[in-house]
C-alpha cells in the first residue's frame, strides 16, 4: 500500500469519527460533487447529445454552449430543452447523492449548494433542508424580468424535446428515463409555438440561473436562505461539522470562505473537505480541519466501511464484557 494510499485512509477514518461525534452537519456541495455522480458537461456525454451543435458552432462541451450566438430563439431552446433534461430530469449514473445521505440521515442536517441540477432532492434529500444559492435547471423566469417570480419548466421541456425528434424510456421507480432518438438527423429548432415566454409580459424566458443581475429570487429562494440561517444561528456553538465536497475556486465565497469562518467562530466545530485538487485550510482552523484529495464518491464510499468496522468493533466489545 502506497504512502499516499495510507494517509487517505488515516483521514478518513478521522473523518467518519468526526462525523459520528458530531450533533449537526452543514454539507456544501460544489460542482465536483455532481461532476462525481457522472454529470459530466465534456466528452462522450456532451457528444451523444449535442454533436450537431458541435459541428455547427464548434463548441466542445455544455457550459460553452449556453454562451454561444444561436440564430433565434427556436434554436436557443432546442440547445437548452436537451441541456436542462439530461442535467435536470435524467437521475445520475452514480448514486452519490444517495450514499451521500445514507451518511447524514441519522444526524440533524442541513445542505447548501451552489449546484443547479436539483441533485439532492432527486436523491431523497429533505427539501426544507436544502439551499440552492444560484437557482435551478428545472426553473424559468421572465428573461427582464418583470416579477420576482420563477415558473416549472418540466412539461414545456419535453414538448420540445418531442417536436426534435426524441422520445423517452421509461422511467424506473419513479425516475424520468433516458432519452431516446427517433429522428435522425433530429431538428435543431423548436416550433415558434414553443418558445416560452412570460404569461405576464410576454418577454421571452430564460433561464433561473446566477448569470448576471436580472437573476430572480423568488418567495421559495427567500425561504431556504431563511432556513439555512436560522440553522446556522441556532447550532453556533454546538459540535458541527462542516462538510465540503467538490467546492472549486469560481465561487469561493458562496461556501467555502463562509465554512472557515463558521468553524474559526466556534471552537466546537470541524471542517473537512474532499476534493480531486489540492486544498488548503487557514492555520487557525488546521488543527480541527480533515483535507481528503480524491474521488468524492469512493470517499463517500470508504466512509461508509468505516461506519461498519466501527459498528463491528463496537458491538464485539459489548458482547466480549
Amino acid at each position: 500500500m502506497s504512502g499516499f494510499e495510507n494517509i487517505a485512509n488515516e483521514e478518513i477514518a478521522k473523518l467518519r469519527e468526526i462525523l459520528d461525534s458530531a450533533e449537526y452537519v452543514v454539507v456544501g456541495a460544489g460542482a465536483g460533487l455532481s461532476a462525481s455522480a457522472g454529470f459530466s458537461y465534456t466528452g462522450e456525454r456532451f457528444k451523444k447529445y449535442f454533436s450537431d451543435f458541435e459541428a455547427k458552432y464548434h463548441f466542445h462541451d455544455m457550459y460553452s454552449g449556453g454562451f454561444a450566438d444561436f440564430g433565434s430563439l427556436e434554436e436557443t431552446w432546442a440547445y437548452w430543452s436537451r441541456y436542462i433534461y439530461i442535467n435536470r430530469y435524467m437521475s445520475a449514473p452514480v448514486p452519490v447523492y444517495e450514499k451521500l445521505l445514507e451518511l447524514v440521515r441519522g444526524k440533524d442536517y442541513f445542505a447548501i449548494t451552489t449546484n443547479v441540477d436539483h441533485c439532492f432532492q432527486k436523491a431523497g434529500f429533505d427539501k426544507k433542508r436544502l439551499f440552492y444559492t444560484q437557482g435551478d435547471y428545472g426553473l424559468f423566469q421572465c428573461c427582464v424580468p418583470c416579477r420576482k417570480k420563477t415558473y416549472e419548466n418540466e412539461e414545456i421541456v419535453r414538448k420540445m424535446l418531442v417536436s426534435q425528434g426524441f422520445g423517452f424510456e421509461d422511467s424506473e421507480n419513479g425516475k424520468d428515463g433516458d432519452l431516446v432518438f427517433l429522428r435522425n438527423p433530429l431538428k435543431m429548432e423548436i416550433p415558434p409555438e414553443l418558445v416560452p415566454r412570460c404569461p405576464v409580459c410576454g418577454k421571452p424566458m430564460s433561464m433561473n440561473l446566477r448569470c448576471d443581475e436580472t437573476f430572480v429570487e423568488d418567495d421559495g429562494w427567500h425561504e431556504a436562505a431563511r432556513r439555512y440561517q436560522d440553522f446556522i444561528e441556532k447550532h453556533k456553538n454546538a459540535r458541527t461539522l462542516f462538510l465540503e465536497l467538490g467546492v472549486g475556486e469560481n465561487t469561493p465565497g458562496i461556501i467555502k470562505y463562509p465554512f472557515w469562518n463558521l468553524t474559526y467562530k466556534n471552537k466546537n466545530a470541524f471542517y473537512a473537505a474532499v476534493n480531486m485538487e489540492k486544498e488548503e485550510v487557514p492555520a487557525e482552523i488546521k488543527a480541527r480541519s480533515v483535507l481528503i484529495k480524491g474521488d468524492i464518491f469512493k470517499t463517500i464510499e470508504s466512509l461508509g466501511h468505516q461506519y461498519k468496522i466501527n459498528t463491528i468493533f463496537l458491538d464485539n466489545s459489548f458482547s466480549s464484557r
